[in-house]
């Protein structure tokens, strides 16, 4: 489609290409061109599992030991932490209702202690 009532344009003149067909400036691909593929990695070999332990190499352990096992230190890490670790286990303990709830008593509270601050200042 054109403009019926101006020139044509130099942009579109010329033979056209197909979708799939090679830019014209693109450098001409031969036949055996390929990509080289990256190296295989077979299984581990003298890897180690990431992770703190203090298992000896070689020694394995079966999943369930393993997690008391963590279970055990960080009960143990958690115990020394002091005043605000421990409000900071209880908030994460806390339900959605819990959560809520504690919102809403805060909330009153500062109604309470505004409308205390209005009274005061009124007489």
């Amino acid at each position: 489609m054109g403009n019926c009532c101006g020139s044509e344009s130099e942009n579109f003149k010329g033979e056209g290409r197909t979708l799939g067909a090679q830019p014209a400036n693109a450098p001409p691909r031969g036949e055996n061109a390929r990509a080289a593929a990256p190296p295989k990695i077979s299984g581990p070999q003298g890897g180690r599992t990431l992770g703190k332990g203090s298992q000896v190499p070689g020694e394995s352990q079966d999943p369930k030991t393993a997690a008391a096992r963590a279970a055990e230190e960080r009960a143990k890490a958690s115990q020394g932490k002091g005043k605000l670790g421990r409000q900071l286990d209880a908030q994460k303990a806390q339900t959605q209702t819990g959560t809520l709830a504690q919102n809403a008593r805060d909330n009153v509270a500062t109604r309470d202690a505004d409308a205390a601050a209005q009274t005061r200042n009124w007489a």
